[in-house]
């Protein structure tokens, strides 16, 4: 099986990745995005260096998903990633205009057809502000010129394409609400998270009589 763990920046996708790796004995495909060298310039001035930053991340996430998810398949084991390919267009939505973003559709929709989809979308949910503080506690350098609108219109982005379009979309969704939990600290969060993606996944062991966590799938 290959699922990915999405969700707007400083939600925990990666630290979910890493902490559920050991229990589905999987292989982890992790987003690069340190290598881009246009993301310092375009936290500092959006407008600038948009274009340059969303083609960048696009033409990096496609040579790493064509190449790395068949390569993965190919082990004979799970696949846990830590972004959907989908997710580029979110951004794009939010940071290109006019000709550069029906450009950028025409790249991504050519590139798009390449892709191994998943089998599942994990989506952690988070209000603006615990996003904020999140982020603020990771403190990465070049996230800490990040406005707060920013982060409050990809968060309404994200939710309109995993939540309300969800039913559109041809990969399964699972949505789960991270405001009240902490699967980092509580053991028994990140063992609900587990036993809900095995559920839809089919995947034993699991209990179906486990409450579910924020499921909103």
């Amino acid at each position: 099986m290959y699922f990915v763990i999405e969700g707007v920046i400083g939600v925990g996708k990666t630290t979910l990745a890493r902490l559920l790796q050991p229990s589905f004995e999987a292989n982890l495909l992790l987003e690069v995005f340190e290598e881009n060298p246009f993301l310092n310039d375009f936290y500092s001035d959006r407008a600038r260096y948009a274009f340059q930053t969303q083609i960048f991340f696009l033409l990096s996430r496609y040579h790493q998903q064509n190449k790395g998810v068949p390569a993965l398949m190919e082990q004979g084991r799970h696949i846990i990633g830590d972004y959907t390919f989908d997710k580029d267009s979110l951004f794009a939505r939010i940071n290109l205009h006019g000709d550069e973003l029906e450009m950028y559709y025409r790249v991504h929709e050519a590139l798009g057809e390449k892709i191994t989809p998943p089998d599942l979308v994990v989506y952690l949910r988070a209000s603006t502000r615990t996003l904020m503080q999140r982020i603020a506690l990771r403190d990465r350098p070049y996230e800490r010129q990040m406005e707060r609108d920013y982060i409050a219109d990809l968060n309404q982005a994200y939710e309109d394409y995993f939540v309300h379009q969800a039913e559109k979309l041809s990969i399964p969704v699972l949505a789960i609400d991270t405001n009240d939990i902490d699967f980092v600290r509580n053991p028994e969060d990140l063992s609900a998270i587990e036993n809900r993606i095995r559920q839809v996944l089919h995947l034993p062991p699991f209990q179906p009589e486990l409450p579910l966590v924020g499921d909103a799938s």
